[in-house]
């Protein structure tokens, strides 16, 4: 059993951070809640940890789990824990947010495994009723699938975790529970009792789970939050934990929703006029947020990924459809537009906000119409790879997990990488300087989207980029659309890795999404998916 701090009665402990941590041992598993830009990270918790290993060599032989990526893809986030000694093992959802924990990984300084963000969040409230695991759907045919990889990440990771059952004739992935010793995790406003409210917070997370997981482990639960108020004084319905899941509470006065500060458009106090969110750039970016927005329905439940596509919701919102479907991002928030970059995660004006692991029930139901995603590399099968490429540990997020639970996919990316410049206008595209990577590539050294998968559960797959479009059949991509500019041999077959089939009739693009001017799609847009 984990030594917790002692308690008065009901009165919680309020310590720094750097006492907080000195009850974690060596050997722990070490639960963290956040996502990145600093969405509910314990900062000054991880790294008071940090500064003790530094200080004292202890503690050691640390294990990770965390479900999201925490950092800003630099020295933030876990970045501060990649310290030599200190870390063996790592769970990771996604990985890219914090790259010198990814370094480690890589060089196989560690243990790496990658698991679906949707199905570690929801293992969690496994963990809290006490059962061994889980069986999923998500992860069939990927590499997370036991008969590949197994969510492995590198060579010195050769415990096998996963396996695969069948039940009524189905094969599902059996995950199992990792017990968890410790959290570290975040919320506003604490009472001296340890009821915590999140109302400053941008997204709950999974933070109620991982608390309830590590306590009825008999775990350390340490939170982080921004003040302590008198006991009962915070309303029942503000509370998002208990005070019996908390054994400490660390008070950081000038933690912020972000790691720029704090904003109330994104947790919720404020409603911004829609006039007043910055339109995108018209770029390649654009374009391809552009065509993939007419991929969706009126009243169509979607998720929009990290990447590229997130710039989907602010194109509705410009063209005036933003209030006729619904945007979900997996870390909780429902409708409003995402903020880009490190930041995805932050919505402006949400509608709901949701518990991620509930999130990720709702999309694993099959509950979503459509899915925005951005891909790395493509085979002529219509397989991606999005979380191991050019020797850089990415990670999955909640890519497989959205990928399993929608019935229409829609791919975002640029046609080539590495330096691609593109000019905009006038109702057609150029190439200015052509990428130097191909990303339709002839066979992928990892999958973590199975094309055949799909369309076995019959979902409807598209590949979008600024110069062309691809729908998925059962022989591999179809090239269905060209850019106005665009020679098709030229600027499209020839910068790919493999000939991909060609539709009977090759239409072009809408001239209207290489335009400055808002598209005017919202009459039609109504009409045609009456």
């Amino acid at each position: 059993m984990m030594a917790r701090p002692e308690h008065i009665g009901t009165r919680v402990p309020i310590l720094s951070a750097a006492e907080a941590v000195s009850y974690i041992e060596d050997g722990s598993c070490i639960g963290f809640c956040g996502a990145g830009g600093g969405i509910g990270e314990s900062t000054q918790c991880i790294l008071a940890l940090r500064d003790r290993f530094a200080e004292t060599g202890a503690p050691k032989n640390l294990t990770l789990w965390h479900a999201t990526g925490l950092g800003d893809r630099g020295e933030q986030g876990m970045s501060p824990l990649a310290l030599p000694g200190m870390v063996s093992r790592v769970y990771g959802g996604h990985w890219a947010q914090s790259p010198k924990l990814a370094e480690l990984a890589e060089k196989n300084e560690i243990e790496a495994y990658n698991f679906p963000q949707g199905v570690m969040s929801q293992l969690l409230r496994v963990m809290a009723a006490g059962q061994p695991g889980m069986l999923s759907r998500v992860g069939i045919g990927t590499f997370i699938d036991p008969r590949m990889q197994g969510g492995r990440l590198n060579t010195c990771t050769t415990e096998k975790l996963l396996k695969i059952v069948v039940c009524n004739n189905q094969e599902y992935i059996y995950y199992p529970v990792i017990p968890i010793d410790v959290c570290m995790i975040r919320g506003t406003t604490a009472d001296t009792e340890g009821y915590v409210s999140m109302e400053d917070e941008i997204a709950f997370l999974d933070t109620l789970a991982m608390a309830q997981a590590v306590h009825n482990n008999n775990g350390l639960v340490i939170v982080q939050v921004k003040r302590v108020v008198k006991k009962g004084s915070i309303h029942p319905k503000q509370v998002k934990l208990p005070g019996y899941l908390i054994d400490a509470i660390v008070v950081d006065p000038d933690q912020g929703q972000l790691y720029n500060g704090s904003d109330r458009f994104f947790s919720g106090d404020y409603i911004q006029e829609d006039d007043e969110i910055t339109p995108l750039p018209l770029n390649q970016r654009k374009v391809v947020a552009r065509r993939a927005l007419m991929e969706i329905s009126p009243g169509n439940v979607g998720n929009v990924g990290v990447g590229i596509a997130d710039g989907i919701g602010l194109v509705a919102r410009e063209e005036g459809i933003g209030d006729e479907f619904t945007l979900t991002v997996e870390t909780g928030p429902v409708g409003g537009a995402t903020a880009q970059g490190i930041y995805f995660g932050a919505s402006i004006n949400a509608k709901a906000l949701m518990d991620m692991p509930s999130q990720f029930d709702f999309y694993g139901g099959g509950g979503l119409d459509v899915a925005y995603l951005s891909f790395a590399e493509v085979d002529q099968m219509g397989n991606v790879n999005v979380h191991k490429f050019n020797g850089k540990i990415v990670g999955t997020g909640g890519f497989v997990d959205i990928c399993a639970g929608s019935k229409k996919i829609i791919f975002c990316g640029t046609l080539r990488a590495g330096g691609l410049k593109t000019s905009v206008g006038d109702g057609q595209i150029s190439i200015d300087q052509e990428g130097k990577f191909e990303k339709f590539l002839p066979q992928l050294s990892a999958i973590t989207f199975s094309g055949q998968e799909a369309l076995k559960q019959g979902k409807k797959v598209f590949f979008i980029t600024e110069r062309a479009v691809f729908k998925l059949g059962k022989n591999g991509l179809i090239l269905i659309e060209a850019a106005p500019g665009m020679d098709v041999q030229r600027d499209v077959i020839d910068k790919m890795g493999f000939v991909p089939k060609i539709a009977e009739h090759v239409k072009v693009m809408d001239p209207r999404i290489f335009c400055e001017a808002v598209m005017g799609i919202r009459q039609e847009f109504m009409i045609k998916h009456c």
